[in-house]
């Protein structure tokens, strides 16, 4: 590939395989620790759901009741595998009967894999195939009515009522929208449980609910078929329930998650081990169903200066990177992030955000990257916000970037009104439409201000990589490498939630999702 930035390949590379040797080293840890969200995940792929009559997840009573008898190790499927065996009911109705008191599934002796294996078969089948046939429905509408131009216009919806939230993502798909992002509620990354059920009442956001998944990916094919355009349904599956979430995702047909390896640990002081076991089942489960992940390395920029701490977004999304190639996702799937959020009175600060918008997209030419728009420096003044806003939509059609979320004249004052979504898509289709090709055109002075700014970047990044290398990137982590949040290796929350694989342990998706992987099982 020739770099328009005069970068060297050979660095790229070079970087790339230091970020190999950070993440194979997060693996052998992964490889070796469940987790409860891993295991309520797995109960929920066999088949399990409702709550009890007291509103508490079946999946969280049925791992709840192997940790009280301090068997989480095991794991929940070597457990059910037997109970089917010795009661001849169905995942389902076992975790009925443990939470009304009448069944203890740790009272029978362990069979062997192969019995368990074939108890478990049509349960993992069902799972397995209706995912298939997700994933299938998606691309029979992309080959058939098609779907909006890259990069793909992103707008987020967030009323907390998903009855609402259908409304104003109806109107924002007839207006232009691409991709229709539902903002959970405020701290629902921090609940160690999904809710159930649709509903109305959310603060800044709606609850992420199997049903609420359900409903709005009813409603966008239906206005797809409208439109004659496929709407991606994006959620966020971050937080403490990460692969639990992304298997009622891959169950209902979203297209895009939120499920970034270290946003949870930096920005919700969720435990870094916690995270890091989720990370990797929540994208073995995207991978499998063809969703797009998007990682949250713009957040660095909101704690960080953007000019100065550019070097450790990259070094993200490279590590990212990795680690989402460790979980079977391809690099076609991979909506590595970054940002537009230099201060727009920094002189000569749009040929900086070109220089890294273009960096970025030579660095991972095969990726929908994720381009989040100005947030930090917004002010309140709607009109230099929309310009703002014009300049992150130059650069995003410009440097050809998968997925722009697209930045809201009223940004730091309320929650967008639908006016001021349609100013935006507005904004962003007349731009797009009319610097097109601009990227194919245009080429950069040599040794100039662009070229130098990329150059430097990469520079910058491979001496970080080198030094999260030397020291392990739980250390790395601990020193506040990223966005400056220190966080400690044994602290934050979850860190309760995390076992040891036992010797009985058995977790056949990630085989059947992720064939390629081999454990470093110690």
């Amino acid at each position: 590939m020739q770099s328009k930035l005069g970068i060297d390949f050979t660095k790229v590379q070079h970087a790339r395989g230091i970020a190999k040797s950070i993440a194979d080293d997060v693996q052998r840890f992964a490889d070796n620790y469940t987790t409860v969200a891993v295991e309520r995940t797995l109960c929920r792929l066999v088949g399990i759901d409702n709550t009890d009559a007291d509103g508490v997840p079946l999946p969280n009573i049925l791992v709840e009741d192997l940790k009280n008898k301090n068997v989480p190790e095991h794991g929940v499927l070597s457990f059910i595998g037997n109970a089917i065996i010795e009661t001849g009911k169905s995942p389902q109705q076992i975790a009925e009967q443990i939470s009304a008191g009448d069944l203890d599934i740790t009272a029978f002796p362990f069979r062997s894999q192969s019995e368990i294996e074939n108890a478990l078969k049509p349960f993992i089948d069902t799972s397995i195939n209706q995912i298939k046939e997700r994933r299938n429905k998606r691309e029979h509408y992309l080959k058939t009515i098609g779907e909006g131009t890259r990069p793909y216009l992103y707008v987020i919806v967030a009323t907390g009522n998903i009855y609402e939230d259908v409304v104003q993502a109806e109107a924002a798909a007839r207006q232009g929208a691409d991709i229709i992002a539902v903002i959970r509620t405020t701290g629902q990354s921090l609940l160690d449980y999904v809710p159930y059920g649709a509903t109305t009442e959310g603060f800044g956001g709606t609850f992420a609910t199997q049903e609420n998944f359900r409903i709005m990916r009813r409603a966008l094919d239906k206005v797809g078929e409208e439109v004659g355009r496929y709407i991606r349904l994006c959620n966020y599956c971050s937080g403490l329930c990460m692969p639990e979430i992304a298997a009622m995702g891959a169950l209902e047909g979203l297209d895009v998650m939120l499920n970034d390896a270290l946003y949870g640990i930096l920005f919700r002081d969720i435990n870094m081990q916690r995270t890091l076991v989720d990370q990797f089942m929540s994208r073995v489960i995207n991978g499998f169903a063809g969703v797009i992940i998007n990682t949250g390395e713009d957040n660095y920029l909101t704690t960080a200066d953007a000019v100065e701490e550019a070097h450790t977004v990259l070094a993200s999304d490279l590590i990212n990177e990795q680690l989402a190639l460790l979980a079977g996702l391809p690099e076609e799937q991979m909506g590595l992030g970054h940002a537009f959020e230099m201060d727009p009175d920094l002189e000569n600060g749009f040929l900086f955000e070109l220089a890294q918008a273009q960096m970025t997209r030579e660095i991972f030419p095969k990726a929908p990257l994720k381009y989040m728009p100005p947030t930090k420096f917004m002010t309140g003044n709607i009109f230099r916000g929309h310009l703002q806003d014009a300049l992150f939509n130059m650069i995003g059609v410009w440097t050809q970037q998968g997925i722009q979320l697209l930045g809201m004249p009223t940004e730091a004052i309320h929650t967008p009104f639908m006016s001021d979504r349609y100013l935006s898509i507005e904004n962003a289709k007349y731009i797009f439409n009319n610097m097109r090709n601009i990227g194919d055109e245009v080429e950069f002075k040599k040794d100039g201000i662009i070229q130098k700014r990329a150059q430097e970047v990469l520079e910058k990044t491979i001496g970080l990589l080198e030094e999260i290398e030397k020291e392990g990137l739980f250390p790395a982590l601990e020193k506040g490498i990223f966005g400056g949040v220190k966080r400690p290796k044994d602290g934050g929350k979850g860190l309760s939630g995390v076992s040891l694989k036992g010797a009985h342990y058995y977790n056949p998706f990630i085989s059947l999702m992720n064939p390629q992987h081999e454990p470093r099982n110690t």
